[in-house]
């Protein structure tokens, strides 16, 4: 008997109200997280993969932000319609959050002990001494040294690597069921980048904890994720398992994200092709393929007629593109492309 996801996402909508007009920063995207699985959100700044993890947690502010429409079940409860205090209950304890820049999320004038404590005697109902042991075994199990001594430290005082250990701390103390990673390995070294996503594998394997990880970078999630799913102007263009989606990607963006990365393997020597463009204006969002300006497979009078929903184009497989097209069979701008 098949059991129902942890986390389930139907036609999210998120607009910001600005002097220029409404953005559309997520638009209909629906999307699931089965229990102890990791699910990969990739796309260029601006896509609005940030949004919907803060969406998730209804962190959005409003105004000018507004979620304005769609449901977040979470183990079979609607997270959009529960009051602030269930919410709170709900936040840090049972779906956790890692941000991208430590250093602006960590409490400057409080010691790293006293903001690891906190949710402890909040959401476990630990006394304050038994909070401080457990927070030991946090940072311990993160692999910061001399944690007892290190738990009255201010956060200026440790590294980027050593604060997004800390923070994957304060993520999984009260063991969440889901684990939201936020551009955990921005601004950081690629030793400490493979370290902190190392880390992260190996205690959800231990835990058992579900995890989202929104990267713009498809190489970060190739040996983290089992599903992937793309995003492009506030939509999903493409999901699938993560071994299908890097043999055979099927939405151009996809094919463009994976052409403009360096490969180890790439013996030809060949040149990265960037994606040649911007991403498009969320405010006037034409009703056309989002991607087709960019697009080296455009063809005039079907991208610029319509938006291509998700469609199957293998089991496990979606992609929001007209054409049947894979990264074994390449073509340069211009090339014509077979539906």
């Amino acid at each position: 008997m098949a059991t129902s996801p942890l986390l389930s996402v139907e036609h999210l909508e998120v607009q910001f109200k600005t002097q220029d007009g409404i953005v559309r920063a997520v638009n209909d995207v629906s999307f699931h997280v089965d229990r102890g699985e990791t699910l990969g959100i990739v796309g260029e700044s601006g896509s609005g993969k940030s949004v919907t993890a803060m969406s998730l947690m209804r962190l959005i502010p409003n105004p000018p932000g507004k979620i304005a429409g769609g449901r977040v079940m979470f183990d079979g409860e609607d997270l959009l319609q529960l009051s602030e205090p269930s919410m709170r209950h709900i936040r840090g304890n049972r779906i956790a959050m890692i941000f991208q820049d430590p250093m602006t999320s960590l409490n400057p004038v409080l010691t790293i002990g006293r903001q690891i404590t906190e949710s402890l005697e909040l959401h476990l109902k630990l006394s304050h001494r038994e909070a401080r042991r457990r927070a030991v075994e946090l940072l311990q199990m993160v692999g910061i040294p001399s944690a007892d001594r290190r738990l009255d430290d201010y956060p200026h005082q440790f590294s980027g690597g050593m604060r997004q250990r800390v923070m994957i701390a304060m993520g999984l103390s009260c063991n969440p069921e889901l684990l939201i990673a936020d551009e955990p390995t921005t601004a950081l070294d690629v030793t400490i980048q493979a370290q902190i996503l190392e880390l992260i594998k190996r205690l959800q394997q231990e835990l058992g904890t579900a995890v989202i990880i929104i990267t713009h970078d498809l190489g970060v999630v190739a040996g983290m994720a089992d599903r992937v799913q793309v995003m492009y102007a506030g939509r999903i263009v493409e999901e699938g398992l993560t071994s299908e989606i890097f043999a055979q990607p099927r939405m151009p963006y996809t094919i463009g994200l994976l052409r403009s990365i360096p490969r180890l393997d790439d013996e030809q020597g060949r040149k990265l092709n960037p994606i040649r463009g911007l991403p498009p204006d969320l405010i006037n969002l034409p009703q056309i393929c989002p991607f087709s300006p960019r697009c080296d497979y455009f063809q005039a009078g079907q991208c610029d007629a319509q938006v291509p929903p998700l469609r199957d184009v293998a089991p496990d497989h979606r992609a929001a593109c007209l054409f049947d097209i894979t990264l074994q069979t390449p073509v340069t701008a211009g090339d014509p492309v077979s539906a």
